[in-house]
């Protein structure tokens, strides 16, 4: 039986954990409230790099920074994601930055390793027919309806974030110019033009019958009285409120988990670039302090272009 078990392999899911390590995960899940999956990934990560260490005559304490830039090197070689890679890095790092604080190994190692950059992942854009499938969707006429149909085009139209649009006050709509100041990230203030199927649908929420029909009685406060977007009560609507109305009709022409405020803002983008805007035009409508946010949907449009090429052109074979 004991020659049995000297046999089996050791694996790093097999080697016990050093105390350091141990103490770590312990304070992760105590002290800091990390959920269970987040104490499984690091645990998970902590082991392979302590069985890198042990077998490269290592240890916890005794690894230094030419030893992880060593480890991060045969890490990336391994062909894993640079997500990966990057949560693994995530995970030793914060174990050494608690050892060195808590004095349980002396100095920190990770402190000169530069974390990998995780690419940015493409946005996943709606079709042009899957949107208008989405908008005319809400095909009634009550308060609600005229709220929401206005809603979801003003997103898709507009381009603007959940948080924006139910930040908007009436003294923000200017109908005659037909345009909007929204106020962005880090109270940034931008003017948005208004869409004009969308401009139509503000109109008709705006008419008798809209929303004029969820005003209160008396206003509970002023804030309620200026917003452009009631809910049922006659307060101003929450963003909450907003995304249940978004996954209300996603859910309604199938769009499921595929469909949020922020895929809206993406297909706007996306749609447009695809349309010929021009990309510092898109970057000033969508308030992205940086082009190089704006120029993912670029590559988005590029993609798909290189797609349709590939599949419609008689000359490509493959």
């Amino acid at each position: 039986m004991g020659s049995a078990q000297a046999d089996e392999p050791v694996t790093p899911s097999s080697r016990p954990l050093p105390l350091e390590v141990d103490e770590f995960l312990a304070w992760m899940q105590v002290e800091r409230g990390r959920s269970p999956r987040t104490i499984e990934a690091y645990t998970r990560d902590l082991r392979n790099y302590v069985a890198w260490l042990e077998d490269n005559t290592l240890s916890v304490g005794t690894a230094g920074e030419a030893d992880l830039i060593r480890w991060l090197q045969e890490l990336r070689s391994t062909g894993r994601a640079a997500s990966t890679v990057a949560r693994a890095v995530a995970a030793v790092r914060s174990f050494h930055r608690f050892a060195a604080a808590e004095q349980l190994l002396v100095g920190d190692p990770t402190a000169g390793v530069e974390v990998p950059r995780v690419p940015m992942g493409l946005p996943k854009a709606l079709t042009e027919a899957e949107v208008t499938e989405l908008l005319e969707a809400v095909d009634g006429d009550t308060p609600a309806d005229r709220r929401d149909r206005s809603m979801l085009e003003m997103l898709y139209g507009s381009g603007v974030r959940i948080s924006e649009l139910v930040g908007l006050s009436l003294a923000d709509v200017d109908v005659e110019a037909r345009l909007m100041r929204v106020m962005g990230k880090g109270s940034k203030e931008r003017i948005v033009p208004i869409a004009s199927l969308a401009f139509e649908a503000l109109i008709e929420w705006f008419s008798p019958g809209g929303r004029a029909e969820l005003e209160p009685a008396s206003w509970g406060d002023r804030d309620a009285s200026e917003a452009v977007y009631l809910n049922q009560r006659g307060g101003r609507l929450s963003r909450q409120g907003a995304w249940g109305v978004v996954k209300k009709y996603g859910a309604q022409v199938g769009l499921g988990a595929r469909l949020s405020p922020h895929v809206l803002r993406h297909s706007c983008a996306t749609h447009m670039l695809d349309h010929g805007a021009d990309i510092r035009t898109v970057q000033e409508l969508l308030g992205h302090a940086s082009i190089t946010t704006t120029q993912i949907y670029t590559k988005a449009s590029q993609e798909r272009l290189f797609e349709v090429h590939r599949k419609a052109h008689p000359r490509n074979t493959v």
